[in-house]
């Protein structure tokens, strides 16, 4: 019998490959081959993204492309799954007949046999799309991970890694129970809950194991980590643990929301061996008026003295956050709010997103939306001064000593305060070649933006 073939295409967020590497480990164990690039394959399976409209349309697009691939020959069939895929179901399914299944988050477990239904000329009926917040009681303790199917959340013997990049992304927990007033997430990844530590633990023992240097923690909320198990600080105690673990050089986490962090978290995440110093707040905008009708909490003053605390336990720690302008009710002073905010903040890395409604959030109902024209001069102001700011950041490390990973050729890496992927990179002056994977001390000399320019260390 011929061995089938699968290759997987991961669009969006850590959060995703995390997932995607899941759906690999699953189909390699069912007896499937995973195939690498655009040769042939039987099934392209595209693990798309739904989280705001450029991403939407970059999977679609790339769903699209592989459906011409499929007419080439190349492709046998092609299947999508995802957040895309989880939140549209059948509507997705009749708008994009290229796709041969549009499959949900509950196909995962048996995924090998979906795919082989697939391949064998099998159409599979699309599913109808509803809350997954409503699949899981709202108490979190009672709620139980082996109830509904929450990707990314199992051993780690469902999992094989698609690259050879020194990082990886760990998923600690999965949904979110925050109502953030223009945020569709909840909606599609449901109830939040978390990941039992153990096999967190073994995870990270694995990817150790197998070359990787520094594990990216994700989630929806890092900072609920623990309160299902009935320990909201169990991310405290884990942290140090992490740290330890052999082969691995950096645990960094993700998504913290600034309502939620705890002095104690702030410490261990700014002095532990092993994590590393660095601060991902989740702050989305510093004016009160502005944040309540988001539904979440802080101002300027409070956000500042978070910053200043985790400064406080290390002066070279590292932050970035996002933030969204133009939304409904947004007024001129709110955002003289925040350029003040983000003068004063000093982040290493601001994503700045312009407000755009979303299918089914609360957002889209209030009062107060801004014309495209408004909201695009805001965005433009706002990422200007960004820029200015993270650049300026940037260049007041030059005399640092910074540690580096390098994760590809030509002797680029990051320093501890740049995350992969988002935060700009770290290019080593050195008279060798440097190997991914390496770890080394070096003298920052310069910048690029928000790029270091650093000299090796004798």
């Amino acid at each position: 019998m011929t061995t089938p073939r699968v290759s997987i295409v991961s669009l969006g967020c850590s959060r995703n490959d995390v997932d995607s590497e899941e759906l690999a480990g699953r189909l390699t164990a069912d007896g499937w081959s995973l195939q690498e690039g655009d040769g042939d394959t039987d099934v392209i399976l595209i693990n798309t993204c739904g989280f705001i409209e450029q991403a939407k349309k970059d999977s679609i697009d790339t769903i699209l492309e592989a459906a011409d691939l499929k007419d080439s020959g190349k492709a046998a069939k092609v299947v999508a799954v995802g957040c895309l895929a989880q939140r549209y179901g059948k509507e997705l399914s009749a708008e994009l007949p290229e796709a041969d299944a549009i499959l949900s988050f509950d196909d995962y477990s048996n995924i090998g046999s979906q795919l082989r239904r697939v391949l064998a000329g099998e159409t599979l009926e699309a599913h109808e799309p509803g809350d997954r917040r409503t699949l899981l009681p709202i108490s979190p303790v009672d709620r139980k991970v082996d109830d509904v199917a929450v990707p990314g959340m199992g051993p780690h013997l469902y999992r094989a890694r698609l690259n050879n990049q020194p990082w990886a992304p760990l998923k600690i927990a999965s949904g979110c129970d925050r109502r953030c007033t223009f945020c569709a997430i909840p909606q599609f990844r449901g109830a939040f809950v978390s990941r039992d530590p153990a096999e967190i633990l073994a995870e990270a023992m694995w990817l150790g194991e197998n070359g990787v240097k520094e594990a990216l923690l994700v989630s929806e909320n890092s900072t609920s980590y623990g309160k299902d198990l009935g320990d909201l600080r169990l991310l405290e105690g884990l942290l140090p643990t992490l740290g330890k673990v052999e082969g691995l050089e950096w645990i960094r986490v993700s998504y913290l929301q600034p309502a939620e962090i705890r002095p104690d978290l702030v410490r261990i995440i700014a002095q532990t061996p092993g994590v590393v110093p660095y601060f991902d707040l989740s702050f989305q905008h510093a004016s009160n008026n502005v944040l309540r009708r988001m539904k979440r909490f802080g101002d300027p003053e409070s956000f500042l003295g978070l910053l200043s605390a985790a400064r406080a336990f290390n002066p070279e720690m590292g932050a970035r956050t996002n933030v969204i302008v133009g939304f409904p009710g947004e007024t001129e002073e709110d955002v003289n709010i925040l350029a003040q905010f983000i003068e004063d903040a000093k982040l290493d890395a601001i994503g700045v997103f312009a407000y755009s409604d979303e299918d089914g959030t609360a957002a889209v109902g209030l009062d107060g939306h801004l014309s495209e024209g408004e909201i695009e001069d805001r965005f433009a102001h706002i990422a200007t001064l960004a820029s200015r700011v993270s650049d300026e950041v940037a260049e007041s490390r030059i005399g640092q000593t910074v540690q580096v990973l390098i994760e590809a050729e030509d002797n680029m890496g990051r320093s501890m305060h740049q995350a992969p992927e988002v935060d700009g990179t770290t290019y080593v002056m050195a008279d060798r070649e440097l190997s991914v994977g390496d770890m080394v001390t070096a003298t920052v000399i310069g910048t690029e933006g928000i790029d270091l320019i650093a000299e090796i260390n004798a």
